[in-house]
């Protein structure tokens, strides 16, 4: 009877939910790849502009402005390209009505690995489903995740998702600035191997706004978060040479360091306190950010625009450096609630810019004083220190500088993801 006695109190200790019988998890779920979902491009209402100041295009050609998406897409395939972060073996995908203002219904959605141009990889293509179904419809601000499905995706790879667009009215939910080129056909091609010769082209990303996969327990999650600057404005297209995405190449690829996939959630044009060019960067943080799976840093570079439209001018209604560091220290709280670490990012030179002045200029000088103070951001990335022309603290580097005084091109964003030290990334 003991023996007996013994035998059953094991088997109850066994499977009485003790650690002993739960061994950890060796995967979860992370956040490989994102974009910030904004509304159609816009240009700032920006108030008490002297008649004489010439406002920019911001729409326009390839490479040299925000690409108006297509609207009303009906009966088409759009393919998109996505470079993702960390690999894996299991996959799903977000999709996002959250500014259209009537339902989307998506005949199919499919994902695979990508090719040449328009081409997937022959044998790695997969039909995506929603609970089941291979049709969706999506209301006005809703957001769909797909069933997960088997497919091995390596470490800063390129994926194809084509989306079969049964019916749509009106501007899709979209990232303008996707700077990577997507592929626009007649009817039902989501499982071609290659889009159609007669397909159209953009660069925008529409409706879909997130890729998961399965990962390595000690893989995370980081968000870049920002505007134009982070968005990539000014990079070349389908070179992927954003800071973030270099920033993710330098984690991946350096031994030693942490291995986490880097979120570009840059809107151009966006804002820390007010909406504009998208929704401000206070209101979009918990879709952004908090609604990521595993993010353990975000890297914040924003308030420029802030300081352009609000605080170029004198009297009660200017926006002055306290009023975008209670933002910041808004954004802060609201990460830590969530066991989320904070890297504050100075804000870069922009001497010569249409809307530049010696009043936001101050701005900008107060501001990155207290970014680069200890303790106010669990971590500081100095951009500022190493953009500016030396000698002249309000100008972008001549080498960095692609014309238009603000926005670092290539060889700027490749500087600014060098200055990182990767270790911070551990803590």
């Amino acid at each position: 009877m003991r023996k007996v006695w013994s035998a059953t109190l094991m088997a109850l200790v066994l499977n009485s939910g003790t650690p002993a019988a739960h061994a950890a998890p060796k995967t979860h779920w992370i956040a490989t790849w994102a974009t910030a979902q904004e509304l159609a491009p816009t240009v700032p209402d920006v108030p008490n502009v002297p008649p004489t100041v010439k406002r920019p295009n911001f729409r326009g050609s390839r490479g040299n402005a925000r690409p108006e998406p297509p609207t009303d897409i009906h009966d088409k395939t759009i393919r998109m390209t996505a470079r993702v972060g960390v690999g894996g073996h299991k996959i799903r995908i977000e999709l996002s009505n959250a500014f259209g203002k009537k339902p989307v219904i998506l005949g199919a959605v499919h994902i695979a690995r990508k090719g040449e141009g328009s081409a997937i990889v022959v044998g790695t293509d997969r039909s995506l489903t929603f609970s089941g179904h291979q049709e969706i419809k999506i209301p006005p601000g809703v957001v769909a995740t797909s069933d997960p499905v088997d497919l091995s995706l390596p470490a800063s790879s390129n994926v194809a998702v084509s989306i079969y667009v049964r019916d749509s009215e009106g501007i899709p939910t979209t990232h303008a600035l996707g700077l990577h080129t997507s592929y626009l056909a007649e009817g039902n091609e989501t499982a071609s191997d290659e889009m159609p010769a007669s397909s159209t082209t953009t660069t925008s990303y529409m409706w879909l706004s997130g890729i998961d996969v399965l990962a390595p327990i000690d893989r995370f999650t980081i968000v870049a978060l920002g505007d134009s600057i982070t968005d990539g404005f000014k990079t070349t297209v389908d070179a992927n040479h954003a800071w973030p995405t270099l920033l993710q190449d330098r984690l991946l690829s350096t031994a030693g360091s942490p291995k986490a996939s880097v979120l570009n959630e840059g809107i151009s044009g966006n804002q820390v306190l007010q909406d504009g060019a998208g929704v401000g960067a206070l209101a979009r943080f918990d879709r952004d950010v908090l609604s990521r799976p595993n993010v353990r840093w975000i890297v914040l570079l924003e308030g420029i625009n802030d300081i352009n439209i609000h605080g170029q001018i004198e009297g009660a209604e200017a926006l002055r450096a306290g009023d975008l560091i209670a933002g910041y220290q808004q954004l802060i709280a609201r990460a830590h609630m969530h066991n989320i670490k904070v890297m504050g990012a100075t804000l870069t030179p922009e001497e010569g810019v249409w809307l530049a002045g010696p009043i936001g200029e101050a701005t900008r000088q107060a501001v990155n004083e207290w970014i680069r103070s200890p303790g106010n951001f669990d971590a500081v990335v100095d951009f500022d220190k190493v953009l500016c022309t030396p000698g002249d603290a309000a100008k972008l580097r001549p080498d960095l500088d692609p014309g238009d005084h603000i926005h670092p091109n290539d060889a700027g964003n490749e500087l600014m993801a060098r200055q990182f030290v990767l270790a911070d990334f551990k803590r």
